[in-house]
């Protein structure tokens, strides 16, 4: 099994930023570690979830939507196992409760329980 557990989460007015952090852990995840791509993908309110970023552990690779493309960045912190997610130049529009995916070549797939980031305008 794997623990993800976000936080960073917050009311944040339009043009400010936050950091998201998301902390893995469990023996699977340990073990495993270079096998994980870790996401974050969003709900927003009455609408379909989409991605938001990814990183691969292993080398460190990022992808992104080109709808945050220029504002979000996603690191890694191999020696916390922890996963963070910078977003900058925040809209109403980014307003959704964040979650925090990890996903193993091998299948494995987890969620965080998410955490809410409003932006007001």
């Amino acid at each position: 099994q794997v623990q993800l557990v976000e936080s960073g989460g917050g009311l944040v007015q339009a043009g400010g930023s936050l950091r998201l952090s998301c902390a893995a852990s469990g023996q699977a995840f340990s073990r495993y570690i270079n096998e994980y791509t870790i996401a974050w993908f969003r709900d927003p309110p009455g609408k379909e979830r989409d991605f938001v970023a990814a990183i691969t552990w292993n080398n460190g690779k990022t992808l992104f939507p080109n709808s945050v493309k220029d504002r979000f960045t996603i690191s890694r912190d191999n020696d916390q196992n922890t996963v963070y997610l910078q977003m900058n130049s925040l809209n109403p529009e980014d307003t959704a409760v964040y979650y925090c995916n990890a996903k193993a070549s091998y299948g494995a797939d987890y969620w965080g329980q998410g955490t809410q980031v409003t932006v007001s305008s």
